[in-house]
């Protein structure tokens, strides 16, 4: 069986995508550069790509030619008649690619199953489509791919944590794992600990801690807290702290809420009702078992003349922090 002359890669999944991508290159060997285009963007045309991959490999006996955005750009609702006119000439070109030809049409995004370059490219021989899709469920992603490329074993809670600070973007995932793979050295599996030292992930396990602290009425530890925290980020003056404290009442009154009209109490049941991820959901459940729901309201109003106190400059954000923590520690 020949090898396909055409590739169509598309998906979200660009960390999978992109390292058979770079097989591809490896396997040109030394003398890859001399035999491969790469276009980017609306400014490619269908004649430049297809004549690009026609030429004749220069001590080679493959000629690579990558196109990335080139089926989203030409299929795109308002294309028109110059969008139908280069998927007409691309489709009629697929199956006549010299056998030398390896071309890689590359998508960032999924493909509808309606496109018609793709319809087409489908049922050719000499062709080969792969989707890389969006992960389901990024958590396990990140589990296996500890696992499967880095031979690294990472904690459910610890791949939760990353999880839940990407906003479902891969490639933050992957250089998030890749950090903690390098700092643990293979000498023990990733956790929690490791992720709070090195990812953007502080913040939130910041707030946790600060809200356990004065849940508990240890005022100096969340005192601690607040201040640790600004001294880590010199660029917050307070107003983005302050912020996260909001959030995190009213997400901690929302669960409250939540509670006492009968929602059960595991963290999927919290998620699925606030619409937040699980993970988070698990310390919010955790930690709304430690109010009712009349401190809560009370403490969000209190935040409100705070946050009023502060936007007409009648008290600095880092005060309004300390005397917020001192009063919610004395609750």
């Amino acid at each position: 069986m020949s090898a396909p002359t055409f590739y169509i890669f598309h998906g979200e999944d660009i960390i999978r995508r992109d390292e058979e991508l770079l097989k591809m290159r490896a396997a040109m060997g030394e003398d890859g550069d001399l035999n491969r285009s790469e276009f980017a963007g609306a400014a490619a045309t269908v004649p430049d790509i297809v004549s690009a991959v026609k030429v004749v490999p220069f001590l080679a006996e493959k000629r690579l030619v990558i196109a990335r955005g080139l089926l989203s750009h030409i299929t795109r609702r308002g294309a028109g008649q110059a969008g139908k006119k280069a998927s007409d000439r691309l489709i009629a070109e697929l199956p006549t690619l010299p056998a030398y030809a390896r071309l890689v049409l590359v998508e960032d995004e999924s493909l509808r199953a309606s496109n018609r370059v793709l319809k087409a490219a489908s049922k050719l021989s000499n062709g080969f489509v792969r989707h890389f899709a969006k992960p389901k469920d990024l958590t396990s992603w990140i589990i296996a791919r500890a696992r499967d490329e880095y031979a690294q074993e990472i904690a459910p809670a610890a791949a939760s944590a990353i999880a839940s600070t990407v906003n479902q973007d891969l490639l933050r995932a992957e250089n998030e794992l890749h950090k903690l793979v390098c700092y643990v050295d293979g000498e023990r599996p990733i956790d929690e600990r490791d992720v709070a030292a090195l990812c953007p992930y502080v913040p939130e396990a910041d707030i946790f801690k600060l809200v356990d602290a004065l849940a508990q009425g240890h005022g100096e530890q969340a005192l601690r807290l607040v201040h640790q925290s600004l001294h880590d980020d010199p660029r917050d003056p307070g107003f983005r702290l302050f912020a996260m404290f909001v959030r995190q009442f009213r997400l901690l009154l929302m669960t409250r809420d939540h509670f006492d009209s009968g929602g059960g109490a595991g963290r999927d049941a919290v998620a699925a009702a606030l619409g937040v991820h699980p993970f988070v959901a698990g310390k919010l459940a955790a930690q709304a078992q430690r109010f009712d729901i009349h401190q809560l309201d009370a403490i969000l109003k209190r935040l409100q003349r705070y946050d009023q106190d502060m936007k007409t400059g009648q008290i600095a954000p880092r005060l309004a922090l300390d005397l917020l923590v001192t009063s919610l520690a004395r609750q």
